[in-house]
């Protein structure tokens, strides 16, 4: 299985991967090329779940430096704002897009990998602290997405599983077991199968329940 994920927060700064505020340029342009109903880049700075990515390109580095408190509270003042609740743990990759925004839930350790398209509704979470209370300390208790993965929406991707790249995870599916590389998941749970859509019809076919039409 092949789970393409984000460069650590050291190399966002190296050589090859862009500085914050390219990052942040690069997000605002991700939104006027994946959603049609944007016109152009001054329209998407309206788009509403862009102000969480961008809260959280910022939070994340605080979280991460140490600052767990004022992280916490930029996340909790943009979830009020938008709907879209992303913990500032979490690692998100580049050119990640969250469409409509409400309700998605992205948990501390989830880590969501380069060109990633994530539906409203949708759960990266943990599957309980009862199990999670007797997990190792900085053990992953939430999904590792990979890249270029599209997941539907009011799906949910439960636990330390591990998304390979290029799966579809159609809306409404529950995903509690690893997915290999182009693996499709639809409703009702448990409901996996391998390969990759050969055609741009048959994608759309997988995912146009995922209310992105």
């Amino acid at each position: 299985m092949t789970v393409t994920t984000p460069p650590s927060d050291q190399a966002w700064q190296g050589p090859g991967h862009p500085g914050l505020f390219a990052l942040l340029r690069e997000d605002l342009r991700t939104v006027v090329e994946r959603d049609p109903s944007i016109a152009g880049p001054v329209e998407a700075l309206l788009h509403p779940a862009l102000p969480a990515l961008w809260v959280h390109r910022f939070a994340h580095r605080r979280y991460r430096g140490g600052a767990r408190l004022s992280a916490r509270l930029a996340m909790v003042l943009v979830r009020a704002v938008t709907g879209v609740e992303i913990h500032p743990g979490a690692r998100l990759g580049r050119r990640v897009f969250i469409d409509h925004g409400s309700g998605v839930v992205i948990g501390e350790t989830a880590v969501v990998g380069d060109d990633v398209t994530i539906y409203h509704q949708v759960t990266l979470g943990a599957l309980g602290w009862w199990r999670d209370n007797r997990r190792d300390d900085g053990e992953r208790r939430h999904p590792m997405v990979g890249s270029g993965v599209v997941i539907g929406a009011n799906a949910s991707v439960l636990g330390p599983v591990s998304i390979g790249a290029g799966a579809v995870i159609g809306a409404h599916a529950l995903v509690t077991d690893d997915m290999p590389a182009g693996a499709r998941a639809n409703a009702p749970a448990g409901s996996v199968r391998q390969g990759r859509a050969t055609t741009a019809l048959d994608l759309l076919r997988h995912t146009a329940s995922a209310g992105s039409w």
